[in-house]
């Protein structure tokens, strides 16, 4: 009996040895994610300053943010269904975002947005402002992609009606998004002025 007490004891200790250690393995540089517990309903996401948002879609909506978020004066708010996240320090506040049923992002100034797996949605709205960036896998019936400024958007995966309004000094790179119809519109083009006028 005695035997079996310390045996188990001994496996105790050691289950609990182990996961302290994986605990503490994942705490690298002491960037602890906070998940944000009052965020629900998340349809629209606005991004302002130096952000880095990282998007997945899932079963229910779930924001993390790492970098010591309380300490940096960074802006994470849930108002009506739209989550606003905003920091202007130097170093890029990380925040990962899980919605269940996005339909708009709009990035402003140096945001990034990238996709981690298939962004599903059955209409999204996507703008670009300043010099922020996209990088989102698609799987969506609708997709609206408005840029501004000097944005940048990697676009790929399958969208059935996409739209593309741009400006000369935005780029995008659609090599990989396949879509059944698609439409281009530049804006802010010089006009073409009449060749050979009045000859």
């Amino acid at each position: 009996m005695k035997t079996n007490l310390i045996a188990i004891f001994t496996v105790i200790v050691t289950v609990l040895g182990i996961a302290n250690s994986t605990y503490a393995a994942v705490d690298n540089n002491n960037n602890k994610a906070v998940v944000l517990t009052d965020i629900s309903n998340i349809n629209k996401i606005e991004v302002y300053g130096n952000v880095q948002v990282y998007l997945t879609t899932g079963a229910a909506d779930q924001v993390k943010v790492y970098n010591q978020y309380y300490t940096e004066s960074a802006l994470v708010q849930s108002k009506k269904g739209v989550l606003r996240i905003s920091s202007y320090k130097t170093e890029k506040l990380v925040v990962w975002v899980t919605a269940k049923e996005l339909s708009s992002i709009t990035a402003y100034d140096n945001a990034e947005i990238k996709s981690f797996g298939n962004l599903s949605a059955i209409e999204l709205d996507v703008k670009l402002y300043n010099n922020a960036s996209a990088d989102l896998k698609l799987d969506a019936y609708s997709t609206r992609v408005t840029m501004n400024d000097r944005s940048k958007a990697n676009l790929s995966g399958n969208v059935t009606d996409y739209s593309l309004v741009h400006n000369i000094a935005s780029s995008v790179n659609r090599t990989y998004l396949v879509t059944e119809t698609a439409t281009d519109k530049l804006t802010g083009a010089p006009a073409k002025s009449t060749e050979y006028a009045g000859l």
